[in-house]
């Protein structure tokens, strides 16, 4: 089989897609309509059928049986953790909220109060409850959440791609799915193609992804500040004249000894600290309670939006400079999406619902009706609003709370920059794997620690809460807003829900905040630029990472040699051919790659099979490991060269050895081989009347990977037959034919690949220097020479993150002028 694209065959693909859609979903009558429809509508879309599975066919991994859904008792043991770890940022929210809102002038009028909590309990039903909990959670990509995850389903349906780009073989995976035809398919096509056909809304798009993934990692980062300063200075309360030195020495030694337990995992940390935040969201709501019945029982006339409206007429600005301080009440909201691969949908449904959301309304009520009485109190109302005796094991409760809110924005933050890291738009990290049963939770060495590093001085540098609730405003609003927008696109181009519920989803919850926007941005020199400078920060690593990766990537593409140079060459690739496997890691999923030239032109001899592997991670967020490995044949059969394109999910972890990972490889070549060999048995039983001789191998042996090279049960004798029949069918390991007109069998080719097998498995990589050109500007020879080469010396280098065997590596030194 020759290395070459079939091209005349476009629109296959859509139509066998569409006719399998049809066949499983609709009747007779609406197969034939569906097939129509899509192919009319879909034929710009969907490209011709790619040559990688027209040639090769599927080659499965090992066999994975499909996952069973998780018991109740799992969903409910996942939602006890998740108060541990997601909803601990909102639930402390109740130390500084009512503080912020009035930090500037103070309660002005005794239904100031009524107004604010007004706010404060729309936004919760708003907000996490209806926007969160019943509509962004639905979006997840497999079990995944976060702005990546947004951005992968959208790219999944259109080709706005930067990062990865589209195959035409990835359509095959069981995440790709095809729409019945209606009327909001035309318009989602019509959408889709807007979108594909804008180089503007493409960058604009990945630029908004990154933005919110870089605020998500700024709000992982005032989170800790802020919640564990906000409990500390809680002392100031009982101990008269408590220097505030000695509040921000004890906030950092927290600080400190909470980083340092991110190591044990979230698995672990959950567990340990779920119960102390089911008892603080438990005291909250008793503490509540005793407030409104002794201060006030008819606080929840707040429910009239009336107040709010009698708040903005009396106040003016003031009231819309509150906002930014009442906003912090759904800090963390975000939490509940990033945090989704650590957990479930439904188990951070169940906890919002059932415990959460219940406590926070009493909460913030109680604390309104004491506010009623007191209002001179509100710079400390929630240790205020606690009854003498609870104060001191309120405080420590309260401690242990805020420590464990942070846990809440660092697993998001762990989450995130997984998801850059296996779409290249950030350096290579060591990512551990910290649970066998659930593959989400992770943990990051290097973030962890640069995390606690910019939390430490950012304590040490603002010392109070007034200007950290500044920053923290601008970060949370941001990322919801970015949420928001994405989530419309969503709707819009793959949910394609009625046009009517879209426009309001978006009117409704985009206006709720660009208003909180407004009102945090008015604060961005009292603390407001310190996400802004975070988030920048992390913008320029990842764009100057993802630009350098992108020219590089270019530059082998452009350089890839052509097939003719191979039939050049012959099939003993001007080499010697000996024993052995030889593994060549490159970029592309076509062509040759310009490592193959470099090496057959400067060594003198070449391995008898040669494998090209290319590890691609494609936007979406698990692979399975059935349809993870695709191999096709490069150039006729005496040449011995395949390639091998191994697809992961951003979400998947790389936790195989190398020795696990050249049996799963070892195994797919065989299979590929029994395959590709009963298909042209097959082909050749259906042009000749013949009948052809059968197959040494049953056909249900393609489907199974238990069967090794070489069964353990063979006798010595059998095998010694098999070498002296191979070898008078003249065939000898440098993969050359003694007599021409003998073709390699299904039994030679099996021999041949358990020889090499046994000779050993090489791994060979390109070892690259990346320059800009002479003739490159200024700006791109600083970006390219100086900052992608120092993120590149300074990263985990790529074997490292492959798990290749130092001892059966070769780099091979290149330079690529970009």
């Amino acid at each position: 089989m020759v290395d070459v694209e079939s091209q005349d065959e476009k629109g296959m693909a859509g139509k066998e897609a569409a006719s399998k859609y049809c066949e499983e979903s609709s009747s007779e009558t609406e197969q034939s309509e569906g097939v129509a429809y899509l192919d009319k509508t879909l034929k710009r879309i969907v490209s011709r059928r790619d040559s990688l599975e027209e040639q090769a066919g599927f080659v499965p991994g090992l066999s994975e049986a499909k996952l069973k859904d998780r018991s109740r008792c799992l969903v409910l043991y996942l939602a006890y953790q998740s108060i541990g770890v997601v909803y601990g940022d909102m639930g402390t929210s109740p130390l500084y909220v009512y503080s912020s809102a009035f930090s500037m002038y103070g309660v002005r009028h005794h239904d100031d109060i009524l107004g604010a909590l007004s706010l404060i309990l729309y936004t919760l039903m708003l907000s996490p409850l209806i926007k969160y909990v019943f509509i962004v959670l639905r979006a997840s990509d497999n079990g995944e959440g976060g702005t990546f995850a947004l951005y992968s389903l959208i790219a999944r349906y259109a080709k706005i791609s930067i990062i990865t780009k589209h195959h035409p073989a990835d359509r095959s995976l069981s995440t790709y799915k095809l729409q019945l035809p209606s009327r909001e398919l035309e318009r989602s096509i019509w959408i889709k193609e807007k979108l594909e056909n804008s180089n503007f809304c493409k960058k604009a798009l990945l630029f908004v992804t990154l933005l919110g993934t870089s605020m998500i990692i700024g709000d992982g980062i005032i989170t800790p500040s802020i919640s564990v300063l906000s409990a500390v200075s809680g002392l100031r309360v009982s101990v008269t004249n408590l220097d505030q030195n000695v509040v921000v020495a004890v906030s950092i030694v927290i600080l400190v000894l909470l980083f340092s337990l991110q190591r044990f995992g979230t698995n672990k940390v959950g567990f340990m600290f779920a119960p102390a935040l089911f008892i603080w969201f438990i005291l909250n709501a008793f503490i509540g309670v005793h407030n409104i019945l002794k201060y006030d029982p008819y606080i929840f006339r707040a429910l009239n939006p009336v107040y709010i409206y009698s708040y903005f007429q009396r106040n003016g600005k003031i009231a819309w400079l509150s906002l930014g301080g009442i906003v912090l009440c759904i800090t963390g909201t975000e939490a509940m999406y990033a945090d989704l691969g650590h957990f479930s949908a439904r188990s951070i449904q169940i906890a919002f619902t059932a415990i959460v959301f219940p406590s926070l309304v009493v909460a913030y009520s109680g604390q309104a009706a004491y506010l009623m009485t007191y209002p001179g109190d509100v710079a400390d109302a929630f240790y205020k609003s606690v009854p003498g005796p609870l104060f001191w094991p309120m405080f420590g409760v309260s401690t242990l709370a805020a420590v464990i809110a942070s846990q809440a924005m660092i697993s998001a933050s762990f989450s995130v920059m997984k998801q850059c890291e296996a779409l290249g738009c950030f350096p290579r990290l060591n990512i551990v794997h910290t649970s066998r049963r659930f593959s989400g939770q992770i943990y990051i060495p290097e973030i962890n620690w640069m995390v606690m590093v910019f939390c430490v001085m950012i304590t040490a540098h603002f010392r109070s809460t007034e200007q950290l609730g500044n920053a923290y405003g601008v970060a949370v609003v941001t990322v919801m807003f970015i949420t928001t927008i994405m989530t419309t696109l969503i709707m819009l181009l793959i949910w394609q829900i009625h046009l009517s519920l879209v426009l309001s989803f978006a009117l409704v919850f985009g206006f709720l905040e660009l208003l909180y926007i407004s009102s945090v941005l008015v604060k961005v020199d009292k603390g407001g630029w310190v996400p802004l400078a975070l988030a920048g920060l992390f913008l320029m690593f990842m764009y100057v990472w993802h630009y350098g990766t992108t020219l590089k990537t270019q530059f082998e593409v452009r350089h890839k040699v052509p097939m003719s140079w191979l039939y050049d060459v012959g099939p003993s690739l001007g080499t010697i051919r000996l024993p052995g496997i030889c593994l060549i890691y490159n970029e592309l999923i076509y062509g040759i790659p310009a490592i193959f030239h470099h090496l057959v032109t400067h060594l003198p001899a070449m391995h008898s099979i040669v494998v090209f592997v290319c590890i691609r991670y494609l936007p979406v967020a698990t692979v399975p490991q059935f349809e993870r490995v695709l191999i096709r044949r490069v150039g006729p059969d005496e040449y011995h060269m395949y390639r091998c394109v191994v697809r992961y999910g951003y979400r998947d972890m790389r936790t195989e050895t190398a020795r696990t990972f050249e049996q799963l490889l070892m195994q797919s070549l065989e299979i590929f081989i029994r395959k590709e060999a009963h298909d042209t048995l097959l082909d050749s039983d259906n042009t000749n009347s013949e009948t052809p001789t059968p197959l040494s191998y049953e056909p249900s042996e393609v489907d199974t990977l238990r069967k090794p090279l070489l069964s353990e049960e063979e006798s010595s004798a059998a095998i010694t037959d098999r070498e002296s029949a191979s070898s008078s069918r003249t065939v000898n390991l440098s993969g050359e034919r003694k007599i021409a007109e003998r073709p390699f069998t299904l039994d030679d080719k099996l021999y041949l690949l358990s020889k090499c097998k046994e000779a050993g498995i090489v791994y060979m990589m390109g070892h690259g220097h990346v320059k800009a050109r002479k003739d490159s500007f200024f700006l791109k020879k600083l970006v390219v020479n100086y900052f992608y080469t120092t993120l590149r010396r300074n990263c985990r280098r790529r074997a490292e993150t492959l798990h290749i065997p130092s001892s059966r590596l070769m780099q091979i030194g290149m330079t690529y002028f970009v």
